[in-house]
């Protein structure tokens, strides 16, 4: 168990300097990570399990590259911790950015802020790639073929028989792996989803969590589209990103894909977008 002392032993004995800040375990924690509170300025991260612990050592190197070309705060990374104290991976430290998680509810207004959100893409997307890591093991293939997750897509809407229309689910999975990115592979987040947005004073301010991040097809960056906005809003970040129907074809598989095994038990999520996973799929089909 990653816990507040574990955490307290591990700054001690590694960066001393910081040895005198509370610890605090962060109210809303990720999946991939948990966190803490180091103080009142910076965050501690220390990757869950050994899938991601790939992903410490990849945000502090590109992340202070992407950085100055980005609209929207991103994390400022500060530090890379090492194993100890039974703790087996790489961790990090960076500034603690001062914003809360995004829901509708604190979002002054909703066009606005997929506008933003649509900009921020695009900036990422024109973000020169080379070098970056394409899609992999690293980032569970965001930026790659769907092809990779077929079988699952397959399985779970066979366990969804009699939940969902499997017809129009087939229609759209089959849409979905029937086309491939034909432009040259570009930056995406790999996990563009409301825990990962954080809005100040009614707008969006900052985008966090880059764990996934990688270069490749950016289809996989445009499911909030469906997660998270509605109507105008959604026409909004349509409209901001100069993308082709065969990519937001490409688009509706991924968070098809997410939806269908979350609801048929293949897999655990804690995102908001996963916790009512039928009515989510509905909005995929139609």
């Amino acid at each position: 168990m990653i816990s507040e002392a574990v955490v307290a032993r591990l700054i001690e004995s590694q960066f001393p300097e910081w040895k005198h800040l509370p610890i605090r375990q962060v109210d809303r924690g990720g999946w991939d990570n948990r966190m803490f509170h180091l103080g009142d300025q910076m965050l501690v991260r220390l990757p869950s399990g050994g899938q991601y612990a790939a992903q410490v050592e990849k945000e502090v190197l590109w992340l202070p590259i992407l950085a100055p070309h980005l609209p929207l705060a991103v994390p400022v990374p500060l530090a890379v911790g090492n194993p100890g104290f039974d703790y087996p991976y790489k961790w990090s430290v960076y500034e603690w950015i001062d914003a809360e998680i995004a829901s509708r509810r604190k979002v002054d207004c909703m066009s606005d802020f997929a506008k933003r959100l649509a900009q921020f893409i695009s900036a990422l997307q024109q973000v020169d790639p080379s070098g970056g890591p394409p899609a992999g093991v690293h980032n569970f293939y965001r930026g790659g073929s769907l092809r990779h997750y077929n079988r699952e897509a397959v399985a779970a809407i066979c366990r969804l028989e009699d939940k969902i229309d499997t017809d129009a689910a087939r229609v759209v999975w089959s849409e979905a792996l029937a086309s491939q990115w034909q432009g040259a592979p570009v930056w995406v987040h790999g996990d563009i989803s409301s825990g990962n947005l954080l809005v100040k004073e009614g707008a969006l301010h900052a985008v966090i969590d880059f764990g996934m991040l990688g270069v490749g097809d950016p289809a996989c960056d445009l499911v909030i589209a469906w997660t998270f906005f509605e109507g105008e809003a959604r026409d909004a970040f349509r409209d901001h990103l100069n993308l082709d129907r065969d990519t937001w074809a490409r688009a509706r598989g991924w968070g098809l894909w997410k939806a269908l095994i979350v609801a048929a038990g293949l897999t655990d999520s804690n995102a908001v977008e996963s916790e009512n996973p039928l009515p989510l799929i509905a909005k995929y089909l139609f």
